[in-house]
């Protein structure tokens, strides 16, 4: 898939929000509150995780990853899955990728991890240098 670049991981975000539901300080309804398009790319897109809701204890935790970048186009914004996003690393410069935690039961999500993928170099700029070089080959050809 290639090196991930620009690594944020919420853990300490997530304990915090887990400290603050079990002192009592954020009700339950606060935190478990998925919307319903979350829930549904949870069922149909999302990869099962080992982890277990941190909330109701009741299911194992399922992980939904979003794609989003300049150069995706129309396909900004979408969920992925890992053997996808292993062949976007190749065709894309740059794209950011975040995944979210989700319990299909209770509704908790939290955002778990997002980093940076893709070549690092400017899609635009690599189309240039290829038709350039396509072009170069072809008048080479003509000679």
């Amino acid at each position: 898939m290639g090196p991930r670049r620009s690594v944020v991981d919420y853990a300490l975000a997530r304990r915090a929000t887990l400290a603050s539901v079990f002192a009592g300080h954020t009700t339950v309804a606060d935190v478990c509150d998925a919307h319903p398009y979350l829930l549904r790319a949870a069922k149909f897109h999302g990869e099962a995780t080992e982890t277990g809701c941190p909330i109701c204890r009741k299911t194992k935790l399922t992980h939904v990853t979003y794609v989003y970048g300049d150069e995706l186009g129309r396909y900004e914004g979408r969920v992925r899955q890992a053997p996808e996003l292993a062949e976007m690393a190749t065709e894309y410069g740059e794209f950011r990728v975040y995944v979210v935690e989700v319990c299909q039961s209770c509704g908790w999500n939290h955002l778990a991890l997002s980093y940076v993928l893709g070549t690092g170099e400017p899609r635009s700029r690599r189309g240039t240098d290829e038709s350039r070089s396509r072009r170069g080959r072809q008048a080479q050809a003509s000679e």
